[in-house]
């Protein structure tokens, strides 16, 4: 089944957390699906590298229309999980 697969929301959270963290070589103790992603120092860059490892980790495929108007992590989980349910 499709859905064993997907991941829940805290492990996406826990996923983009340490992606974050590896891309931009900087720790973040704590992100929230609140989390402004441009607050976190990442820039757009930054935010397509992240996506890109997302994608490859989840086996996954986000298109560029939706990543227009991520500006929160809750924005961006989002997205991962409406790509997993697809």
């Amino acid at each position: 089944m499709q859905e064993d697969m997907a991941r829940s929301r805290q492990e996406l959270l826990h996923l983009l957390q340490s992606t974050a963290t590896e891309i931009v070589e900087k720790q973040f103790k704590e992100i929230s699906e609140s989390t402004v992603i441009s607050e976190l120092g990442i820039d757009s860059l930054g935010m397509l590298e992240i996506v890109g490892s997302m994608e490859r980790q989840l086996k996954i495929q986000i298109p560029d229309e939706m990543l227009a108007g991520i500006q929160t992590v809750k924005d961006l989980v989002d997205a991962v999980e409406k790509r997993q349910a697809s």
